[in-house]
């Protein structure tokens, strides 16, 4: 097959035998650093955007989609908001909802969100039925003034299912005085999200019970909404608010936990950005094997410019054989990063009967397993990155070839 004469000298170069073995072992430990930093970087973004996965999944199922909320206080036609969103192709769900701080006494005190749900609509818009532990969702009825309590507020409080816990909301204006709003619920379930806000800040009460106890009437604080695509979410509760009327307030997941998203998401480039050094170091072993290379070449290098070889020419040469260094690196590295990561939680486990640690307590990451997510969106800008680090590196080396004086280099030959 016929190759350039630059592209196939650059090849000749990079599988013969060099005179200098230092040389050798310079681009050897090249392609070693930009295959290790490819391979750390696939597997700890994969992991990386695991987690990240995994909390957005666990909260996902326990707050809605998006919601939609009066101005005011609270939302009184919320029945037709219902209607008008169940009747949109592109919500899977919509039930009414009431939220409040409120102080919960047991066996000790502690401040926690109570949300107040109807509990046959509930399954239309979170996962909260499918994480009880204790008891049923479904008894939580009008008029009986259960609670269902996240599994580390209830250890927190010092009660279980049967016991009593004094729910404390706001002060009433009475003719004695402000008087605090006082209600003892029964605990009748447990649920567990998995995720600590909600297992250790939520309390989960009938909706009718906490209409009564905070005397709003039929109002309730908005709708929440399921949605199909929840990346449609703002488009959706602009939609729906246009066609409603009047004047609501609409919020969405991405909006309600921006800062945990964006930090999240800062983290992940920042441990992406850090690694890559692994393979800007490669890239430096890279530099200096090619100039280490043009040294010894100097006589090469003159021989083919007395025979017509143009600077531009030899600068190819050197740009070819060094790109392929980079590439064989890359291909190393994408390999074993995929290797690594799928077999990265088997690794983990030999790991740990190896050495009879625990990685990974469940008390800690609420995981019982490494979540993992590759995505092929990251291992093509870590190939990227590194081809690009590669041939950026390859260019002062072959500058310094172009430069070579023929008459210089043959004069002690």
């Amino acid at each position: 097959m016929l190759r350039p004469i630059p592209a196939a000298i650059g090849l000749r170069y990079l599988r013969a035998k060099r005179r200098n073995g230092f040389i050798s072992f310079i681009s050897l430990a090249s392609i070693l650093g930009i295959a290790i930093g490819v391979t750390v970087l696939i597997t700890t973004l994969a992991v990386m955007s695991g987690f990240q996965k995994e909390i957005r999944d666990r909260m996902l199922g326990m707050v809605a989609h998006a919601t939609i909320s009066a101005d005011g206080d609270t939302l009184s036609n919320w029945q037709r908001a219902v209607d008008v969103a169940r009747e949109d192709a592109r919500v899977a769900g919509a039930a009414p909802y009431v939220d409040t701080q409120a102080l919960l006494r047991g066996r000790r005190n502690e401040p926690a969100a109570v949300r107040a749900i109807v509990p046959e609509d509930e399954a239309q818009v979170s996962d909260l039925a499918t994480s009880m532990v204790i008891g049923k969702l479904e008894d939580l009825q009008p008029g009986t003034f259960n609670i269902v309590l996240g599994r580390e507020l209830a250890l927190w409080l010092g009660v279980g299912v049967g016991d009593s816990v004094i729910v404390t909301t706001d002060f009433q204006v009475t003719p004695m005085g402000a008087v605090p709003q006082l209600k003892r619920f029964t605990v009748s379930g447990i649920f567990e999200a998995g995720y600590q806000d909600f297992d250790r800040r939520l309390a989960v009460v009938n909706l009718s019970d906490a209409q009564r106890l905070l005397r709003i009437g039929d109002g309730v604080t908005g709708v929440r909404l399921k949605l199909h695509d929840m990346d449609r979410a703002q488009q959706v509760t602009r939609d729906l608010v246009h066609r409603l009327g009047g004047v609501y307030r609409v919020s969405d997941w991405s909006i309600e936990n921006a800062n945990m998203f964006r930090a999240l998401k800062l983290e992940k480039t920042m441990i992406g950005i850090l690694l890559s050094l692994i393979i800007v170091m490669g890239s430096f072993n890279l530099v200096a094997s090619q100039v280490s290379l043009v040294t010894d070449k100097q006589a090469d290098i003159a021989i083919l410019r007395t025979l017509g070889l143009t600077p531009g020419g030899v600068m190819q040469v050197f740009m070819v054989q060094g790109t392929m260094i980079g590439v064989i690196g890359t291909i190393l590295g994408i390999t074993g990063g995929l290797l690594l990561t799928f077999n990265l939680e088997h690794i983990l486990r030999a790991i740990e009967g190896a050495f009879g640690v625990v990685l990974m307590p469940e008390d800690v990451y609420y995981v019982t397993g490494l979540p993992i997510d590759l995505q092929v969106s990251d291992v093509v800008m870590i190939a990227s990155v590194a081809l690009l680090m590669a041939f950026l590196a390859t260019i002062y080396p072959a500058l310094r070839a172009a430069r070579t004086a023929p008459a210089e280099a043959l004069r002690y030959e």
